[in-house]
């Protein structure tokens, strides 16, 4: 079992940064990849960016390229998401997850992200 914290949300104004973190307990094998998603009101939710544990690979969704950057830390079972210059466009619930096996089977409970123009 893998539970995941994220912490580090808030309010912040256009063009600003914010770091979120997502803890994670129990075991994160190599094969596992970190993902971070946001929801915003009344919205689908979508993937924002992922990184492969063991290799370190980056995957960023094409609204946030050039802007955002995930990162991990081994050997505090910790991924972060460094976000700068945001947008308004970018306010949402951000939340963590863990794919084992082709899956994001585990989630945080999400953090709250508010960019005001």
């Amino acid at each position: 079992q893998v539970q995941l914290v994220e912490s580090g949300g808030g309010l912040v104004q256009a063009g600003g940064s914010l770091r979120l973190s997502c803890a994670a307990s129990g075991r994160i094998f190599n094969n596992y990849a970190m993902a971070w998603f946001r929801q915003a009101p009344g919205k689908e939710r979508e993937f924002v960016a992922s990184i492969n544990w063991g290799d370190g690979r980056t995957y960023y969704a094409d609204s946030v390229k050039g802007r955002f950057t995930i990162s991990r830390e081994k050997a505090k079972n910790t991924v972060y998401l460094q976000m700068n210059s945001l947008r308004p466009e970018d306010t949402a619930v951000y939340s963590c997850a863990a794919r084992v096996f082709g899956s994001y089977n585990y989630w945080g409970q999400g953090t709250q992200v508010t960019v005001s123009s």
